[in-house]
């Protein structure tokens, strides 16, 4: 059986709005390249802040 990832392992970008880094999430497994934003919250943001 294969070795679990570890966290540290996990691909990362950084959120345009607050700048924090996040990690890949299982549910984004399917769209990974297409995730911007860290949360809702700062989806929501994204243009009162630029």
């Amino acid at each position: 059986m294969p070795r679990q990832k570890t966290k540290a392992d996990l691909p990362e970008k950084l959120c345009p709005v607050c700048g924090r880094p996040f990690s890949w999430r299982k549910k984004w497994a399917d769209c990974w390249a297409e995730v911007k934003y860290c949360s809702e919250r700062c989806r929501q943001r994204r243009n009162t802040e630029g």
